[in-house]
């Protein structure tokens, strides 16, 4: 008596998800293809088609392309477009995973002490570190990178340190006092070295604009891995949502859970931050307003998060070269201006239907 109403919820969940696919793979394509085609230099769509083309084995088409343009293309546009989409999906999808894992619609991927450790590091980097074009490796994003994980483990050490049981509460608070001792710090380091401000207060806002490949290549394996890693664990993020203990009790590790998603989470948002500086409201806003139309299932919130993230990502930078080139807007700034209105709406919109 009970099969046909389970496959029928079945039939209508994969409908669901085939139609958010569509959606989630169109919206990146557009995003993708205003990022190249959109700039100081106008690219036609269909020499830019023919050039992708021509990257396809036993294909050989004339783009009509000139040099200079082509360089415009595969060194400037390209990578900087890619970068956008993989930090942008990184953000969203870490922040779904983070607000899943708390059960927090409010948590995003700094939760933890990300940021006030990769700003420490990149502060200490710029204050310490002069001519950095004389390194074989830019030590900027290294150091980064290495102080957005330290952040995240002294805050995962001192929350689970005098506590009987761990819970999620006590890494929230923890994590409020790791970034506010980072914080202070790098505030100190920032006043002995001033010279080094307008560096520093740059990085800190975001920027894509001087990338290119060595930064896709940077960042591709933590993306797969974290992401990954989080798309493993989605089906017991919607078991974690009704309480540690009910999750224990059925024989699912809370603890290890929320290790293993905030250690995940935590990579992939180190790798982020490391090669494009401080982009906040991606984590949030995202996988915020996709729950608030399809449901609180981590199924499906995370791997649409994963496309709706680098889709807006991608759009944010188009605008952020684009409204007064070619001077460029902090991407940071325009994710900002665009993320706060949008969130209050979502979020009074929620008050009011809840």
């Amino acid at each position: 008596m009970d099969l046909q109403p389970v496959t029928t919820r079945e039939r209508h969940t994969a409908k669901v998800g085939v139609r958010l696919s569509i959606i989630v793979l169109l919206s990146v394509m557009i995003s993708v293809l205003l990022g190249i085609l959109v700039g100081a230099v106008g690219l036609s769509a269909g020499s830019v088609f023919a050039e992708l083309a021509n990257k396809v084995p036993g294909i050989t088409v004339d783009s009509g392309l000139s040099t200079r343009d082509s360089a415009i293309l595969w060194e400037l546009r390209m990578p900087r477009v890619v970068l956008a989409g993989l930090v942008g999906g990184m953000l969203a999808m870490a922040g779904a995973a983070f607000q899943g894992v708390f059960r927090n619609p409010l948590a995003d991927p700094y939760l933890l002490g990300v940021a006030a450790g990769a700003g420490l590091g990149a502060t200490l980097a710029i204050a310490y570190l002069p001519d950095q074009t004389q390194w074989p490796v830019s030590p900027l994003p290294l150091a980064a990178f290495a102080g957005a994980v330290l952040g995240v483990v002294v805050t995962y050490v001192l929350g689970r340190s005098g506590a009987r049981q761990f819970a999620a509460s006590t890494l929230i608070l923890a994590g409020v006092a790791v970034a506010a001792f980072l914080t202070a710090t790098q505030t100190f380091i920032q006043q002995q070295n001033s010279d080094t401000f307008r560096e520093v207060y740059s990085w800190i806002l975001g920027a894509l604009g001087t990338v290119g490949w060595g930064e896709v290549v940077l960042i591709l394996p933590y993306v797969i891995l974290s992401g990954g890693t989080l798309l493993l664990y989605r089906r017991l993020l919607d078991v974690m949502g009704v309480g540690d203990e009910e999750a224990d009790s059925v024989g699912i590790s809370s603890a290890g859970v929320r290790l293993a998603v905030v250690a995940a989470a935590t990579l992939g948002t180190a790798a982020a931050v490391a090669v494009s500086g401080l982009i906040g409201f991606v984590g949030i806003i995202v996988p915020h307003a996709i729950r608030l139309v399809i449901g609180s299932s981590y199924r499906l919130i995370l791997p649409v998060s994963l496309g709706f993230g680098a889709a807006f990502l991608i759009i944010a930078d188009l605008i952020a070269r684009s409204v007064l080139a070619p001077a460029e807007i902090p991407i940071g700034v325009v994710t900002a201006f665009f993320g706060a209105p949008f969130f209050l709406l979502v979020l009074s919109r929620s008050r009011r239907f809840s």
